[in-house]
């Protein structure tokens, strides 16, 4: 039997018979987002891969799926007051429950679509990821895509704010090589409204008042339990000799709440950016009647928690919780974050910059990276900012010449500097107090 006898085949060529091909599916706009809502979302919008909005997404998006056309992005809202807990137990049992739902509704729409003849993905809204990717380990960035879709804009603690319900939302994505009969656009105004509770409840200083961002800080405390603390976390266990040794190290509490981690799902820390957040048009009412008793109500229950905080030694974070949060018992750890290559060393340095470590320095750094992976880059720290660009640029304050997989091992302490400026595999010019001083801006 030939394929074209075959039965499948056979029944294909009768049903393709009938129908009128076409190149590009498209979708009526209000019907798909009727399915969407029906399925559990608590809103949808729909944006074009061409959109100038997610110019700086496209490549990831098409390298994910060629075909993409229009990018769904979908929200479910949480119930703001378990995240609001103390007890940090029920607010992830919040983040858990809701996480599954998103999945399922982008399951559910992915299979309707396919159904009818088209190609479409959901990737995961969070984990799992991708982790052996150099770069960013997530397959889409989530945020981007529902503020260009009309979802809502960004807050000073870098989450998405719903107009409607506020930043108690987690998001969703579906990818489809469809057509839309119409697109939905970025919302005229941000709802954040810049009271700053997210910066007086934030454990770590993650947030500051003038807008500034420490996304080391964030992610050491409130990511412990997921990748770059676990890593801590299991290197502890492997350093240590003995079960007593590894107590000292790490306590039962923190051993148990790994555990739950991996029995259950990884947990946050902390979170409180949410949980104080008092914008949209559900959330803002008890808080325009009467802000001092939101306060209390609210931030304050989550300021005064005697709890464990998670901090890198020497950073920003570890100097403002002992004078902001004396109460709150400071743990310090690793935060796990290793650059696997050049290229992700020079484009982490931003997220990794402690500017208070920086306050009294001013320096211009020029790397050459040699080897097999060559890289030139010009750092500049100054006013307690930083700027990483491409080349050597300027006059330098301090250079460095290293073969990259030396700086890569030094960067993981699997070498000392010592021994590999004795080789001849790193070579400097200028005062090494200021390789001191750029190693102090960046503990890890």
């Amino acid at each position: 039997m030939t394929m074209n006898d075959h039965p499948t085949v056979k029944q294909h060529y009768r049903k393709m018979e009938n129908v009128q091909r076409s190149d590009v599916s498209i979708l009526d706009t209000e019907l798909l987002r009727d399915r969407c809502l029906h399925a559990g979302a608590d809103d949808v919008g729909f944006v074009s891969v061409d959109r100038p909005e997610l110019a700086d997404q496209r490549e990831e998006i098409l390298n994910l799926f060629p075909g993409a056309r229009t990018l769904i992005s979908f929200v479910c809202r949480m119930n703001r007051e378990p995240l609001r807990s103390t007890a940090r137990s029920i607010a992830n049992s919040e983040f858990h429950h809701v996480l599954d739902t998103v999945t399922h509704i982008g399951h559910q729409i992915v299979k309707e679509l396919e159904e009818h003849g088209i190609k479409a993905l959901n990737p995961p809204a969070g984990f799992p990821m991708e982790l052996t990717r150099t770069g960013k380990a997530w397959v889409i960035s989530h945020k981007p895509i529902a503020v260009a879709a009309g979802l809502g804009r960004i807050g000073i603690h870098r989450n998405v704010i719903h107009p409607k319900f506020g930043n108690f939302i987690l998001l969703g994505t579906i990818i489809t090589d469809a057509i839309m009969t119409s697109e939905s656009h970025p919302i005229d105004y941000n709802p954040c409204l810049e009271c700053k509770l997210c910066v007086a409840a934030c454990p770590v200083g993650a947030i500051g008042a003038d807008g500034h961002f420490n996304f080391s800080a964030c992610y050491t405390h409130n990511y412990r339990e997921f990748s770059g603390g676990f890593t801590d976390w299991v290197e502890s266990i492997a350093d240590s000799k003995t079960s007593k040794e590894y107590r000292a190290k790490v306590n039962d509490a923190e051993t148990a709440s790994m555990w739950q981690s991996l029995s259950f799902g990884a947990n946050y820390k902390a979170a409180y950016c949410l949980s104080v957040c008092p914008a949209g048009e559900d959330v803002i009412g008890p808080f325009l009647a009467d802000r001092k008793n939101f306060f209390q109500e609210i931030a304050k229950p989550l300021q005064d928690k005697k709890e464990m905080v998670y901090v890198v030694p020497g950073s920003d974070a570890e100097e403002y919780v002992k004078k902001r949060f004396p109460h709150k018992q400071v743990r310090p750890v690793s935060n796990g974050l290793r650059s696997k290559s050049i290229r992700s060393f020079l484009a982490v340095l931003p997220h990794m910059f402690q500017r208070n470590q920086a306050k009294d320095l001013a320096a211009t750094y020029h790397f050459t990276f040699t080897g097999e992976e060559e890289a030139q880059a010009t750092v500049v720290i100054q006013n307690r900012t930083l700027s990483v660009k491409a080349g050597h640029i300027g006059d330098a304050n301090f250079q460095l010449i290293a073969d990259s997989q030396t700086w890569i091992r030094l960067l993981a302490k699997e070498t000392g500097i010592l021994s590999a400026v004795l080789s001849g595999k790193i070579r400097t010019k200028g005062s090494l107090n200021l390789l001191k001083d750029f190693r102090r801006c960046f503990p890890s």
